[in-house]
């Protein structure tokens, strides 16, 4: 397992213009299974995800993000999970754990280029839009840096 640092720069868009950009910037691990790279690291207040450990699994064509926490207040006991799946060109649902309850979760990855080195660092660039059980849906970008 190798020490690294992740940076992960989300914009949510408006139309065609950017509307909120964060930047997050955290420790982690990452590890090399059966072809894919996997990276582990403590999500931020930041994405609303205090309290949470999110794993990456990145192939040559697929990310597929998933969280597991635990609320950072005490008064929900139970824990929640979500996992996102980014392939180009493809759509995927899933169920969105919180601890207000599950809600159906769709993801449309428009572009996704995966330019890490075969030690897994470097870049991964998602565009996708994602909703929530008809709430609404947003066109968001995730830029992932991977550095030593």
């Amino acid at each position: 397992m190798k020490d690294i640092t992740i940076k992960i720069v989300g914009k949510q868009f408006d139309g065609d213009k950017v509307g909120n950009e964060m930047v997050f910037v955290s420790d982690g691990k990452m590890y090399k299974r059966a072809g894919a790279h996997y990276l582990v690291y403590d999500d931020s207040e930041l994405f609303g995800f205090a309290g949470t450990r999110t794993r990456l699994k990145i192939t040559e064509d697929t990310v597929r993000m998933k969280r597991i926490g635990k609320p950072s207040d005490d008064v929900y006991d139970e824990g929640f999970e979500s996992e996102m799946v980014f392939q180009e060109g493809k759509r995927f649902q899933s169920m969105y754990a919180t601890p207000y309850g599950a809600i159906n979760m769709e993801v449309l990855t428009k572009n996704l280029k995966n330019d890490l080195s075969p030690e897994g660092f470097g870049k991964v660039s998602l565009d996708y839009v994602i909703s929530f059980q008809g709430a609404g849906e947003g066109r968001n970008e995730l830029d992932i840096e991977i550095t030593q």
